[in-house]
């Protein structure tokens, strides 16, 4: 791109020259229209070129701006929450040093209450003793009075003495004159030690308590990631958080001494992406906050997982024919998945590719039969499914329906035969075998040199083609999954075919069913036979092209 700009700017310089002197250019020659149509097309092109560049920088700052707008609206929002807590720390707080104070005075209120009720008490006993006092000595006195009126001298000796006794006796009590209780109240210092804490623990935030990680939703990981959220249940101003994490292994000693490692990841708000996991897998995730104070508990433990990997179809073991297709695949993860979905679209004559028309879902196993219409062409890929979401599609398998398609069982073949790469072609390796490679497993024929192919998806019609060579002896047709592997096909009742023997004289051509042949004859060899299976009615057929 840089040269081709220097090369405009060149350009431009050159036509700027041309426009300087224009006597000049009058005086000698005068340019041709052809000239400037291509120095005007030069001038064009520098400035589509300089308009690209300034419309890009000018995307680039947009979207640099867009997500500082994003930021600052989260930033927003923090600023937002924080003040609310904030705000309703500090009512908190105030609250709570109100009703301290309110039980403070109860307390001393009640207190004065009682030392009043004592003080009272104790004056009106004194005042009652000395009520009785002051009755006595009157008593007295008006006794002595009445003596000393008395003219009888004879009375007066006889009741003198018993009168003087008593009042010897009363002179004899001491009465308490001084104040049985002081007249003001103990004013002892308050305890407000607990008060001043709470008002100087105002300006101090509590520890948060601990955050609650949110479980996880649909959709919410990638193949090499999660996104984790969290909240609280209190009003707590918070810092910072901080996410720990670790995977989830199977196979881990009892005493731990193998656990995998923590990872750490701090950040400022309520949730967090997490990167750089390992797909389809569990992790252990857990949560702490952070203010100036202290740091919370650590949260519940919660269990997120990654999106699989793609799942990997098996090309040589999918088989199509007009109505459906048996698709099968590798799940591509170590772990299970909870489901596959496999999505096909049908591909028009004149692209190469469609949107999605349609999904199966919730799809337990690695395979599957899908329903199709005759006489198309469809994309069908896999995807793998677990909590965690989606995996990305598998690679795309190309299916048609104009006839029946199916690859060649390896594990069948005779020892003598092999499979070409693309799993179609069958060849035979015309030398003797020792004993030792001739043993194979019940699944391998070992009379007949023979080969099977997939199973066909559905019952109903079934056609395909198989390219021949006239020198070639063959045997070709249908047979059940079954078929006795020690038996030639044709000479049982499991298996249909049509041979071809090669003569001195002449070839042979024979249609073999539980070892009989109908009376037949092909004049003319074939290169091609096609092969035509009909289960509602019961029939094979036999077509040749020359």
């Amino acid at each position: 791109m840089r040269p081709h700009k220097d090369k405009a700017l060149n350009k431009r310089g050159q036509a700027s020259l041309q426009k300087s002197f224009p006597c000049e250019q009058c005086e000698h020659s005068s340019p041709s229209p052809g000239e400037d149509g291509y120095n005007d097309m030069n001038k064009e092109e520098g400035i589509e070129c300089e308009t690209d560049k300034v419309r890009n920088q000018l995307q680039e700052k947009v979207a640099g701006m867009e997500s500082f707008v994003g930021h600052l609206e989260e930033i927003f929002l923090t600023v937002e929450e924080n003040f609310g807590r904030r705000e309703q720390h500090l009512e908190q707080h105030y609250n709570d040093v109100l009703q301290t104070l309110s039980q403070r005075y109860d307390e001393r209120s009640a207190g004065l209450e009682a030392e009043k009720k004592g003080k009272l008490e104790a004056l009106y006993t004194q005042l009652l003793a000395c009520g009785q006092a002051m009755d006595a000595s009157k008593e007295l006195i008006e006794m002595a009075q009445e003596i000393y009126r008395c003219q009888d001298k004879r009375l007066f000796l006889k009741i003198v003495m018993p009168a003087i006794k008593r009042i010897e006796e009363f002179a004899k009590k001491k009465v308490d004159l001084t104040l049985a209780t002081r007249p003001e109240f103990d004013t002892p210092l308050a305890d407000l030690t607990d008060v001043k804490a709470m008002m100087d623990s105002i300006n101090v935030i509590p520890a948060p308590s601990a955050p609650v990680i949110n479980p996880q939703i649909p959709n919410s990981a990638t193949q090499t990631s999660l996104r984790v959220c969290w909240s609280l249940f209190s009003d707590d101003t918070v810092d910072y958080y901080e996410l720990y994490y670790r995977p989830v292994l199977e196979d881990v000693p009892a005493d731990g001494t193998q656990m995998p490692q923590v990872s750490k990841v701090k950040v400022k708000e309520t949730h967090c992406s997490v990167t750089d996991l390992l797909p389809n897998a569990q992790y252990e995730l857990w949560v702490t906050a952070t203010n100036t104070t202290g740091i919370s508990p650590a949260s519940e433990k919660a269990l997120y997982m990654t999106v699989p990997s793609p799942p990997v179809i098996k090309g040589r073991e999918c088989t199509s024919c007009p109505e459906a297709a048996f698709i099968s695949w590798d799940s591509g993860n170590t772990n299970p998945v909870d489901s596959y979905t496999v999505e096909l679209s049908e591909m028009s004559a004149a692209s190469t590719h469609s949107d999605v028309t349609e999904s199966i879902v919730g799809v337990p196993t690695c395979q599957c039969v899908v329903q199709l219409q005759h006489g198309r062409r469809y994309l069908i890929s896999v995807r793998a499914v677990n909590v965690g979401g989606s995996s990305n599609r598998s690679e795309i398998l190309t299916v048609s329906t104009t006839g029946t398609f199916f690859h060649l069982l390896e594990d069948t073949a005779h020892p003598c035969l092999s499979i070409s790469e693309d799993g179609f072609t069958i060849f035979y390796e015309d030398e003797e075998l020792p004993i030792s490679a001739m043993a194979s497993d019940d699944n391998t024929f070992t009379r007949c040199v023979a080969i099977l192919g997939d199973l066909i998806p559905v019952r109903g019609r079934h056609y395909w083609e198989v390219e021949v060579d006239d020198d070639t002896e063959f045997r070709i047709g249908v047979a059940y999954m079954d078929t006795e592997r020690n038996s030639y096909l044709g000479a049982n009742s499991t298996s249909w075919c049509m041979r071809h023997i090669v003569t001195p004289s002449r070839h042979k051509y024979e249609f073999l069913h539980n070892g009989w042949s109908p009376d037949l004859r092909i004049t003319v060899n074939p290169v091609q036979i096609g092969v035509a299976l009909d289960y509602q009615e019961g029939t094979v057929s036999f077509s040749t092209w020359i």
